[in-house]
């Protein structure tokens, strides 16, 4: 089968960098592409291990990427245990918006944005926290959209705690969980989609009227990691990763105030992230892993990561109705796994970032590829 595009940027893990992940794009005002991303520290690499923000540029296209990372943020900055999941945007006043995960504890995992107004050199000392309560809030990198009247909206899964210790203590002493007591957790992996937003350009944020439930207990999952677009009818497309095969979806028609019942969607896969952008000539751009975990399928030689390989794209000309034939990105002759996309269209290219660790990077998470892809290929 043939592969589309070519790697112009490969993040291996090294020697106290055990994982590179989980990345977003956008375009600065003298040309160059900003990259910012998830790099991780000590020999750990973990979902809650430390990690800082880190940046990359190109000034040709995303062909060709600086040689040494330019550190942003450092979790000791924050108080935080983890800093993770960026998401990139443009806002109304010209300011660069960034915005990512603090992990203080099990207790209090939510997004934060930050500004610059020159371009990523400096930034706003006091980040504005995007979710008002606090609780254990995954969202993914290059999620936050911006609708046609002006709102962002930020999508997330709430994941509760079976049993855990005294977070309100925790949070009034500002500690969090360490050694024996996080044998003390209990996380329950099951999601619940919530949708935060603002309408000020990000200086306060609400909580939609309606999150989405999963719709059986039977989805061990719940409704994780879940993404959203825009439609050209105004229509809010969310879509979310579950455990049985296919991405869910959902659909608001009141700009994210209010959500449809959830129900399976086109796209089969297994327990990963689907993304989608509109590319600059109108079409979506969907990438995804096709392949759900069947019955009979052999994982036993895809290093543990839920058989996330192959890679492929589709795009639609019909905002959904249809999906062309899948371009492969990655064919799964590797042993490797491919997830977290993040997406950004160029006037006659496209650039994805995505995990793509093999057995001897440690796992799936701790590579990162940056692959381009002409537009004419996508035909």
């Amino acid at each position: 089968m043939a592969v589309i595009g070519k790697p112009v940027l490969e993040l291996a893990p090294g020697e106290n960098n055990p994982r590179n992940s989980e990345g977003a794009f956008l375009d600065l005002t003298d040309g160059r592409i900003l990259f910012v991303y998830s790099k991780f520290l000590g020999d750990c690499g973990e979902d809650d291990a430390p990690c800082c923000i880190a940046a990359r540029y190109s000034t040709d296209g995303g062909e060709t990427w600086t040689d040494e990372d330019r550190i942003l943020f450092t979790r000791e900055q924050f108080g935080a245990r983890n800093l993770m999941s960026v998401s990139l945007l443009r806002m109304q006043d010209g300011a660069v918006g960034l915005s990512f995960i603090f992990k203080m504890g099990w207790h209090d995992t939510r997004s934060h944005l930050l500004l610059s107004y020159d371009e990523g050199e400096t930034w706003s000392e006091k980040p504005v926290c995007m979710i008002p309560a606090r609780g254990y809030y995954v969202t993914n990198n290059d999620r936050i959209i911006r609708t046609d009247t002006g709102r962002l909206i930020v999508p997330t899964a709430m994941h509760r705690m079976k049993r855990g210790m005294d977070f309100e203590a925790m949070a009034k002493n500002n500690t969090t969980a360490r050694g024996s007591e996080l044998a003390a957790v209990e996380f329950d992996g099951r999601g619940t989609a919530y949708f935060f937003y603002s309408d000020d350009d990000g200086k306060t944020w609400r909580e939609a009227a309606d999150c989405v439930f999963p719709p059986s207990n039977k989805l061990g999952s719940g409704l994780q990691e879940p993404g959203c677009i825009q439609l050209k009818s105004g229509t809010i497309w969310a879509y979310f990763r579950t455990d049985i095969g296919l991405q869910y979806q959902s659909f608001s028609f009141d700009n994210g105030e209010h959500w449809t019942d959830p129900a399976p969607s086109r796209f089969t896969s297994p327990c990963s992230p689907l993304s989608v952008k509109r590319l600059y000539d109108g079409r979506l751009l969907a990438v995804w892993n096709p392949t759900p975990v069947y019955q009979g399928r052999d994982l036993s030689g895809d290093g543990g990561w839920g058989g996330r390989t192959p890679l492929v794209c589709a795009l639609s000309s019909d905002e959904g109705a249809g999906w062309t034939k899948e371009f492969y990105l990655e064919d799964g002759s590797e042993d490797a796994g491919y997830c977290y996309t993040a997406i950004h269209p160029t006037k006659d290219a496209v650039l994805l970032a995505y995990c793509a660790g093999k057995r001897e990077d440690g796992g799936c998470l701790n590579r990162l590829r940056i692959r381009k892809i002409s537009l004419c290929d996508l035909v």
